[in-house]
């Protein structure tokens, strides 16, 4: 099985399946670099129904900040909103990126497949479920793939591309090349484990964060800024071992030895977390999490994370361009 070149340099689709916030924000992405989308609303829902809405005011942030000279009837005339899986039929690829259900990934991969042809590649999203899983519920598995994104897609270069065990790296490495077209600086995760690369590092950091919470050796409050004024400053820059390079491997070399049997390797959830979600709260969606907030509140750190995510891309990319050269 091989990607299927002559249609997407026809300008055939991708499907977009699950328009959610991250649904939303990957189909911004794409269209923003050029390709033509299929957005599907997996279920008929009032997230779904916002779709429209929130990716043209992601599509009119981007062009405020310089990120498309494109206009936004220009840029809208490239997407097709639809609940119709038949829709999905003149499309190379297709995206799933609805909850982290099996039972329901499971029925959208049934009904994305009843409709495209055998070649079409079809990714997930998923954070959490292991590709070799997902793809052993698909009749073609060789043609699944992993396709981890950041929120926000339009402005995060981050992106993962997961081969599972039936998964052949060649057509990894395809993908891996044509997301590099849409401006990402993507990693190949060539042999599939739980979790990926970002998540299987960042939950270590969670992990050993609520264990320092409610171990008493610190509060939320500190534990944010450390990681806000230390690992927030250099990690966009250059990643954990470039900077231990810059920094001097020795020292990493012998603090390791008395800290790794001191870390935390708890196997369950930690209680801080798992009594914020027993009592239904779910960070800004409700007010309710590590931190309380009204929905004044709420809104601005939602509109100052997107500052942010603009302001970052932008630094990040300077230096990126500066360090290829090196």
């Amino acid at each position: 099985m091989k990607t299927n070149h002559l249609k997407m340099n026809n300008g055939a689709p991708i499907g977009v399946v699950g328009l959610g916030m991250m649904g939303s924000s990957i189909a911004t992405a794409l269209l923003l670099n050029g390709q033509k989308v299929v957005a599907l609303s997996s279920i008929n829902s009032k997230i779904d129904s916002e779709a429209p809405n929130r990716v043209k005011k992601s599509l009119v942030e981007c062009m405020k900040e310089g990120l498309t000279e494109k206009g936004l009837p220009e840029l809208l005339e490239n997407i097709h909103f639809t609940s119709d899986y038949t829709d999905l039929r003149t499309c190379w690829l297709v995206m799933e990126c609805v909850i982290e259900d099996l039972n329901i990934k499971k029925e959208v991969y049934s009904k994305i497949e009843n409709n495209v042809d055998d070649t079409v590649i079809i990714t997930s999203n998923t954070s959490a479920i292991p590709i070799s899983i997902l793809q052993n519920h698909l009749c073609v598995a060789e043609r699944f793939f992993g396709m981890h994104w950041a929120e926000p897609a339009y402005t995060s270069r981050f992106l993962e591309i997961v081969c599972g065990e039936k998964s052949p790296v060649e057509m990894g490495e395809q993908l891996h090349s044509i997301a590099k077209e849409w401006g990402k600086e993507p990693t190949l995760v060539r042999k599939d484990i739980r979790g990926f690369i970002t998540n299987r590092i960042m939950y270590a950091m969670y992990r050993e964060a609520m264990h320092l919470v409610e171990s008493g050796y610190a509060t939320i409050e500190d534990v944010d800024r450390a990681c806000k004024n230390d690992g927030g400053h250099w990690m966009t820059f250059c990643g954990l071992f470039r900077y231990m390079d810059l920094t001097g491997l020795k020292a990493y070399h012998a603090v390791m030895k008395d800290l790794f049997p001191e870390l935390s390797n708890q196997t369950t959830v930690p209680k801080l977390i798992d009594d914020i979600a027993k009592k239904g709260g779910n960070g800004i969606s409700n007010g309710v999490g590590f931190y309380t907030y009204s929905k004044e509140e709420a809104l601005e750190w939602e509109k100052a994370f997107e500052r942010f995510s603009f302001d970052i891309n932008k630094i990040s990319l300077k230096y990126a361009e500066k360090t290829s050269k090196i």
